[in-house]
């Protein structure tokens, strides 16, 4: 009998411990959740995961020297796992958490422990959307490791990520996709992160590049061969089809938006990688492996700002001007001598600024897109966007220094130069490698 009343206690004390997550599901049961629905964000939300890491690992790493292979796919691995767990500590709730004030998300969903049963009006659990949102998040701060590339001091780099992606990101992401003020004021468009995602990368990458110099032994506009450019242009495809499980997921409903949304993104890729192949062939002669890859990244990029809104053609425009605005923001990066390692801040940045502003007229119903919201016109969300991208530039950019200079208080940004320097002869001495023009 004594055995079985400290069984019953044991148990009693268990069932105080369970999360409320459970209570808060319990609680919205009469929620109605599509099954199908659920499958297939569950899908998207793990493609993504799936094939982010690689991609990044495969994409960034092909276009570095050798000897900085093992070092970038070290820093993934690891930004992936701290962005993870403060998503889950804080940040799904300072993005996602009931609205407020159109700021911040409150606490609610700190540690996931109070989330409804469905997310918003959609038939799919909240807890699938944390993970989908995750995706987005990782993708995000993953994608970093180009600004840094060859020279950051990995010490410097886990904590800075992590700082980041609750100090940039996540009310980035509360401000247009949260209910807060950009989207709901003011009427802000960005729907698979031009802005929240790749705008704040490319802006956050740029402060990072200036405020850690080049790398060594680079000077003047000399360009970066990377030692495996058939790698990187696997890992592009790898991160293609993760910007199309995000973004089909985005929709979070396996329907006719889902679908558009995927023929959009993939005519927007394929005319950019089309236009940069050409631009590269006209006035360089040739065209390498990786103009291929960044044509069809910036044309992913620029489109995914209204890619469940737009026509097909108007798709094609998009991926076609913002390959375009990204090899002219390219050029422009390496007359001024920026050290943009991998193209960072002009595919991602420059594409996905011009992107969003490409959404106001290309959604237009007269152009066979969705239109404009009540209230709203092709002059209106001109405005709303481009407040939108000076807000992504603005935020990005002082938040990305803060965050690196608090960091840097403790420990280096980058490694020392002799570190650098004593890796390069070592490429230089038996590791395959490609040296610069």
């Amino acid at each position: 009998m004594k055995a079985k009343s400290i069984l019953k206690t044991a148990a009693g004390a268990a069932l105080l411990l369970v999360p409320a997550l459970v209570h808060a599901q319990a609680d919205g049961a009469d929620a109605a959740v599509d099954s199908g629905d659920t499958a297939f964000v569950l899908g998207t939300g793990l493609l993504a995961l799936a094939m982010i890491l690689p991609g990044i690992v495969l994409h960034h790493g092909g276009q570095v020297r050798a000897r900085a292979f093992a070092a970038l796919a070290t820093e993934t691995g690891a930004i992936a796992g701290v962005v993870s767990l403060l998503w889950i500590v804080v940040g799904y709730t300072l993005a996602f958490g009931t609205v407020t004030n159109g700021w911040l998300g409150s606490g609610n969903a700190w540690m996931l422990i109070d989330i409804a049963n469905v997310r918003g009006d959609s038939a799919v659990p909240e807890v699938v959307f944390v993970l989908l949102q995750l995706g987005f998040a990782v993708l995000a701060a993953t994608l970093l490791t180009g600004a840094w590339a060859e020279r950051g001091n990995i010490a410097w780099i886990v904590p800075f990520a992590g700082l980041w992606s609750v100090l940039v990101y996540a009310p980035l992401a509360h401000w247009i996709w949260g209910g807060g003020w950009l989207a709901s004021r003011l009427g802000t468009v960005d729907f698979g992160g031009a802005l929240v995602v790749h705008g704040s990368v490319g802006i956050s990458a740029l402060v990072i590049t200036l405020l850690m110099g080049r790398r060594a032994r680079v000077s003047g506009t000399d360009v970066a061969q990377g030692h495996a450019p058939a790698l990187a242009l696997a890992g592009t495809a790898m991160v293609w089809v993760a910007l199309l499980a995000l973004n089909g997921g985005a929709t979070l409903a396996a329907s006719d938006d889902a679908g558009t949304t995927l023929v959009n993104l993939q005519a927007a890729a394929a005319a950019g990688a089309l236009a940069w192949v050409l631009i590269e062939a006209v006035t360089r002669g040739k065209a390498d492996p990786m103009a291929l890859a960044r044509g069809a990244l910036a044309g992913l990029v620029a489109a995914s700002a209204a890619a469940n809104a737009y026509a097909p053609g108007a798709a094609m425009v998009a991926g076609l001007v913002g390959a375009l605005i990204a090899w002219v923001g390219a050029r422009l990066l390496r007359a001024a001598a920026i050290d943009d390692a991998v193209d960072l801040v002009a595919v991602h940045g420059f594409a996905g600024l011009g992107g969003a502003m490409l959404a106001a007229p290309l959604i237009a119903g007269t152009l066979g897109g969705s239109g404009y919201a009540p209230g709203m016109g092709p002059l209106r969300q001109i405005i709303a966007q481009a407040v939108g991208a000076g807000v992504v530039v603005a935020w990005s950019a002082i938040g990305t220094a803060i965050a690196a200079l608090m960091v840097a208080m403790v420990v280096p940004m980058r490694v020392s130069e002799a570190a650098e320097t004593l890796g390069l002869d070592k490429a230089s001495h038996g590791i395959p490698s490609r040296d610069f023009d």
